[in-house]
């Protein structure tokens, strides 16, 4: 499949989730989301492009979407991925990577590759459950692995990968009012994606900064104007799905 390149944040939004409902309050706390979890209630992921279908033997990989248990709530750890990457370089993305034949189940490779990315000690996640598969136009069948990150821990970036570490409020996540649906059209065609833009709060410092009990990058709000962390493509759409999830 031919990936065209394209700038993503000036792209045109075409809609966003404004008027669809919000997922309840207590389904976003640690109890709602081991109970959700539990329900095992049915549900339907969002459609993917019909085009990833011609993709031939993708590379099994998993991400783990670690829920930081802070006492303003739950919020998601993200990291900003190196610009010399191979793949997503420069991205938002979930820390994750490819499965290794070492790793027994895809939850064992996302909680090596948190701990290898951004040194998250797999003793404080407490595995809630996975979303559906998720393939990537770059050749991925991706496994999101859903956690609850115990309070201390701390983490920090391995530069060679990531450029930095954040968190947004996961009820800034899950509200679909924040859920654009943006296009980019070219001559073969068209391509629409989830964007989650995150208002970055002004004096927060960029790079590998250690993250922990004391606060985060990004975690203190969204009132500030120190710019945008853009969320979005493969780690917008397994957000979304989440939203899905919680919603059923």
């Amino acid at each position: 499949m031919i990936r065209p390149v394209f700038e993503p944040e000036s792209l045109p939004i075409e809609s966003t989730g404004a008027s669809l409902p919000l997922v309840a309050a207590e389904r976003l706390t640690p109890d709602g989301l081991r109970a959700r979890f539990e329900a095992r209630l049915p549900w339907d992921p969002e459609p993917q492009d019909p085009r990833l279908a011609d993709l031939h033997d993708p590379r099994e990989a998993a991400v783990l979407v670690p829920l930081a248990m802070r006492e303003a709530g739950l919020t998601v750890l993200l990291t900003q991925r190196a610009d010399n990457l191979s793949n997503h370089a420069g991205q938002v993305s979930f820390p994750g990577g490819s499965r290794e034949p070492s790793d027994a189940t895809p939850v064992a490779a996302a909680l090596r590759e948190a701990n290898e990315e951004v040194h998250l000690d797999p003793a404080r996640v407490e595995i809630l459950g996975a979303l559906p598969e998720y393939l990537t136009g770059t050749g991925f069948r991706v496994t999101p692995v859903v956690g609850l990150v115990h309070e201390p821990f701390n983490v920090h970036a391995d530069t060679l990968e990531v450029a930095e570490i954040f968190e947004v409020p996961l009820s800034f996540l899950m509200n679909p009012a924040h859920h654009q649906v943006r296009v980019f059209r070219w001559e073969g065609g068209e391509r629409r994606f989830f964007a989650m833009p995150y208002p970055v709060a002004r004096g927060r410092g960029a790079g590998g900064a250690a993250t922990g009990t004391a606060g985060t990058a990004g975690a203190a709000g969204a009132a500030g104007t120190g710019g945008t962390h853009f969320i979005w493509g493969a780690t917008a759409a397994m957000l979304r799905n989440f939203y899905r999830f919680l919603l059923a």
